[in-house]
């Protein structure tokens, strides 16, 4: 049996997210229905994690194994013939038969970026947030770090069909900052792990912030919600600005 690893771009908007869905279009069916053609029976298909309906992925990470022995340049070749032409395997590699690509990830980075010009080009609508309205950058970038560092972000979470379970909402965040490039405000974060929609509310509360409806305060006090009980709920930011960046792994 081989382990195969793969890398995967995708524009997201066709897409009904990463995680199968019965009679909707979704990256992992695609691959499993392919993947599982050239072996001949079901293959499935693991995720470093779920993106939503519309999210990108300039790398997401992906693996399944395979009991054929096609050599791995015709391997991706022959997945990439048969994919959507908005979904690309960028590389693969033979890794150990126990790698999982979200259990076994370190980090993960998501860019989202915001256009703040008036006019957006028709070529850049599918990928960022038009946003040309008033707003203090200088706000939302000074707020930006305060989600740095380890925190309960029940508040900034949506709600999810594992919430019965009562897993755990805390997430360490590495590194949270905004920077303005040409007439994009682009927002990283790069973290252990999030939780669904945690960095589309992140934005919109940073958004909120900027436009002067949320304060420092506010946005601390976001952080020390509990989990049980009523909390103010961020506002979510479109799925069309963000993208899954890079996936990190232990050497």
């Amino acid at each position: 049996m081989r382990r195969i690893k793969i890398i995967i771009a995708y524009d997201g908007t066709d897409f009904h997210g990463w995680q199968t869905q019965p009679g909707l279009p979704t990256i992992q069916g695609s691959l499993e229905d392919i993947v599982s053609g050239i072996e001949g029976e079901p293959v499935h298909v693991a995720g470093s994690g779920r993106t939503d309906a519309g999210v990108h992925a300039l790398a997401q990470v992906a693996a399944f194994t395979l009991r054929n022995p096609i050599p791995l340049y015709n391997l991706r070749k022959a997945i990439n013939r048969l994919l959507p032409p908005t979904v690309r395997i960028l590389s693969l590699e033979e890794t150990h038969p126990d790698f999982h690509p979200r259990y076994d990830a370190i980090a993960k980075t998501y860019e989202y970026r915001i256009h703040r010009a008036e006019t957006l080009s028709p070529f850049e609508w599918r990928y960022t947030h038009h946003f040309p309205y008033p707003l203090n950058e200088q706000v939302f970038t000074a707020l930006a770090p305060l989600l740095e560092g380890a925190h309960d972000f029940s508040a900034f979470a949506a709600s999810d069909d594992s919430d019965h379970e009562a897993k755990s909402m805390v997430r360490t965040i590495f590194s949270s900052q905004a920077r303005r490039t040409g007439d994009s405000l682009v927002y990283e974060v790069r973290g252990s792990g999030f939780l669904k929609h945690m960095v589309r509310n992140i934005v919109g509360v940073l958004l909120e912030a900027g436009k002067g409806n949320l304060c420092e305060a506010d946005v601390r006090a976001l952080l020390l919600v509990p989990r049980h009980g009523p909390r103010p709920r961020a506002a979510t930011a479109p799925s069309r600005g963000l993208f899954l960046v890079s996936v990190e792994y232990a050497a």
